[in-house]
């Protein structure tokens, strides 16, 4: 990787994708936090892009002369609903987000990274399936197929693919009143995942120490999934 690494981090401006921004500074990245809303660090590394992702058509140009060494997408919400009671809407809606964005975001800078980059999706331990979430799980259940397909393609040229997924993290997702009457469970470990656990974690999977880990879903559940 070049001497100062640069990564692309969507999500940027709160949650698990600040997070990931503050910890990527701290270890010497330049970044790129793409957003809707501001997203400020006090770090001259840090540059922000306001960008709607769900305007999938808009990527491509507004991200035609960036070129990272790492992406990460940690822009995510939830619509949650029970079968009989399904939104197609908010089912397209975290479909176009969590997949569709991170396809175009994929596609278009695959050819572009270097040998040692990294791509790195935030997913959720609902990939597994989970009663009043279906439409979630299945687009986080997605990522975890798209990346060990597209970690199988850039394996010969030394790029990793790879999926953190948590459980039930504290981020404003967590008290978001549309989840109605499907509340978060809490872990077995007695309280929720932290943004700064799930940060540590990409920071190792972009590091060249991870450069043996591709095509792997991390589940980060303190328990859940026991």
């Amino acid at each position: 990787m070049n001497a100062m690494p640069h990564a692309l981090v969507t999500g940027a401006s709160s949650g698990i994708g600040a997070a990931i921004v503050e910890r990527l500074l701290r270890e010497g990245w330049q970044v790129t936090g793409i957003s809707r809303r501001p997203a400020t660090f006090a770090n001259p590394s840090f540059q922000h892009l306001a960008l709607d992702l769900n305007d999938v058509g808009a990527i491509a140009g507004a991200l035609a002369e960036i070129t990272p060494t790492a992406l990460v997408h940690a822009a995510r919400f939830l619509r949650v609903g029970r079968l009989g009671l399904l939104s197609p809407d908010d089912g397209a809606a975290m479909w176009r987000l969590h997949v569709d964005a991170a396809e175009r975001l994929a596609n278009l800078f695959a050819p572009r990274l270097p040998k040692g980059g990294r791509i790195v999706l935030i997913g959720s331990r609902t990939a597994a399936g989970a009663a009043g979430r279906g439409q979630y799980a299945a687009s986080k259940a997605a990522l975890v197929a798209m990346a060990r397909s597209w970690a199988a393609e850039l394996a010969p040229r030394g790029i990793t693919v790879n999926v953190v997924a948590p459980a039930a993290t504290e981020t404003p997702m967590l008290n978001d009143p549309s989840r109605g009457d499907v509340p978060p469970k809490l872990p077995p470990i007695g309280r929720f995942i932290r943004p700064d656990e799930i940060a540590a974690a990409v920071g190792f999977l972009l590091s060249p120490e991870a450069g043996a880990i591709t095509g792997q879903q991390l589940v980060i559940c303190g328990g859940s999934s026991l």
